[in-house]
């Protein structure tokens, strides 16, 4: 079976002719005829060209690597036991799943405070993370956890006031951070803005903190979806002349009179914003943190990608001699608004390895007695298992986990709802429950006791967030009361064994026959 679908696939909106019959090594259908309209990813460039490097229709959707890579963390299984209890007292009546705490705090001073270990990192100028903002906004707020505002937002919004090459004002990102900070919870949370190299060079960090008191700032290396910066389409001509003049890379150039004439024949449809690739180096680095410090960053974050072992541990290096607040390390394998689809299947080292070295890396760090910043892992994420599983592969030192497109499609399904329910057409596979928000969504009760009138201000995607977000916060507490941890300090490594050898080698967590051993040989020889 081939490990990835190479010629055809829903991402692309393409498919075989033979879907029976294909070439393992080329995705082709065995027999390519002579007559074919081009249905395949090989047919549809022939006409299309490099717009088929892209997930489509762009937008609307987000898209994930389908390639099956050799280890994931379903390689992996979680272990109970039937002794004892790490952070309660072990009274069977106080032991409840009920009782387990999922609160935290990250940060250098431990001064960011969370209702449960999860952070949605970067959703930026794409159109669909825009288009459901309001969802992922209140939604995050009224669950208590971080909520990243991307890339490229100021530079994207025509509404951007840009003077002397800087952003003094945009609508669109002051939109995103208020409506965050008007649905905190107790201070829970925090909204974070983001940077790549564009965005620093439009000043957007010295905006987010001087204007919108960001709660904290983040540079961008990159991401798992992509070793590239990142890309958008656009569909008219005025726009791509505006993001040109902006600074950004667009393509084909909007300012040519003959790619003019063309887009105006419609002979293509939408322009391309791409953003540049950063240049790292530890003196710049360094002197970039000192720069948003003295300008009044709260805290400063790093977002990395699934780049190549060297790199991952240049992250980690510098992350622990700038003693920054939070290092997220994004995998191979996760999802994106728009990445090339052949990169994203084929570049980037995958989770279960990214992590595992990550693990490793913090590790000697720490045992030199170095500081290692609190760490998330993104990469997929999407259920209280992979969670659970990702926390206790490099326990101590991962404490958050990174999800965008889980939370983002949860978002989206609030809001379709909300959508049926206001046209009357509420599918009756849904029906069953009710035709209201306060009958579907099964939280409906507690947030409308929590926030009282304000309730019927909260969007439905905000409560598909939410409540998707409840379903993960009940289901790690079960989890975690199974493995007898009722705190998140107390998972550990050994929570979790491998079920094959390779997994056991990649990771350094304990093969499943060669769990405890030792300990049951003691237990059968006493």
């Amino acid at each position: 079976m081939s490990l990835t679908k190479v010629n055809a696939t829903a991402a692309t909106l393409t498919k075989n002719r033979t879907e029976g019959s294909i070439n393992q090594l080329s995705g082709m259908c065995v027999t390519c005829v002579d007559g074919c309209v081009g249905m395949c990813e090989i047919g549809k460039s022939a006409y299309r060209g490099h717009e088929i490097i892209y997930p489509q229709p762009f937008g609307i959707i987000t898209s994930g690597a389908e390639k099956l890579y050799p280890v994931d963390l379903s390689h992996f299984t979680i272990l109970g036991g039937v002794v004892g209890a790490w952070g309660i007292e072990t009274d069977s009546d106080k032991a409840l799943f009920s009782n387990v705490k999922l609160e935290t705090k990250i940060g250098k001073e431990k001064d960011i405070k969370l209702k449960m270990p999860a952070v949605i990192p970067g959703l930026g100028s794409t159109a669909i993370a825009k288009n459901n903002w309001e969802g992922l906004a209140v939604g995050a707020a009224l669950t208590g956890i971080p909520l990243t505002i991307g890339e490229n937002v100021c530079g994207m919004d025509s509404g951007s006031e840009i003077i002397n090459g800087k952003v003094k004002h945009s609508p669109d990102m002051e939109w995103r951070v208020k409506l965050y900070k008007k649905w905190q919870q107790k201070g829970y949370g925090a909204i974070v803005v983001q940077a790549n190299v564009e965005d620093s060079n439009l000043g957007v960090h010295e905006y987010a903190i001087s204007e919108l008191d960001a709660d904290a700032v983040e540079l961008k290396w990159g991401q798992g979806a992509k070793n590239i910066g990142g890309e958008v389409k656009l569909k008219t001509l005025e726009r791509a002349q505006l993001l040109k003049s902006r600074g950004y890379v667009v393509l084909p150039d909007p300012d040519n009179p003959a790619v003019i004439e063309a887009f105006k024949r419609g002979s293509f449809k939408e322009f391309e914003r791409h953003s540049r690739v950063g240049m790292v180096s530890e003196a710049a680095f360094m002197k970039r943190i000192r720069e948003l410090r003295d300008y009044g960053a709260k805290h400063v974050f790093l977002k990395t990608g699934a780049y190549r072992p060297v790199d991952l541990a240049r992250a980690l290096k510098f992350a622990s001699k700038a003693e920054l607040d939070l290092l997220t390390v994004d995998a191979a394998g996760g999802g994106t608004g728009m990445s090339p689809w052949r990169m994203m299947n084929e570049w980037g080292v995958p989770e279960v390895e990214l992590h595992s070295l990550l693990y490793q890396y913090a590790d000697k760090l720490a045992k030199k007695g170095e500081y290692v910043p609190d760490i998330a892992i993104a990469g997929g994420f999407a259920f209280e298992d992979q969670m659970f599983k990702g926390l206790a592969l490099g326990a101590p030192y991962f404490k958050l986990i990174g999800m965008a497109r889980a939370p983002l499609a949860a978002a989206m399904v609030g809001k379709t709802i909300g959508k049926k329910i206001n046209e009357g057409m509420v599918p009756v596979y849904i029906e069953r429950f009710g035709t209201t928000k306060e009958e579907i969504f099964v939280t409906a009760p507690d947030l409308k006791r929590n926030l009282g009138s304000n309730f019927d201000e909260v969007p439905t995607g905000a409560m598909g967030l939410y409540t998707y977000m409840e379903r993960l916060h009940q289901g790690l507490r079960q989890i975690m009361a199974g493995s007898r941890k009722f705190a998140l300090e107390y998972i550990s490594r050994d929570d979790i064994a491998a079920l094959t050898h390779e997994a056991a080698d990649i990771s350094g967590i304990s093969y499943i026959m060669d769990t405890d051993k030792e300990e049951a040989e003691k237990i059968l020889n006493s």
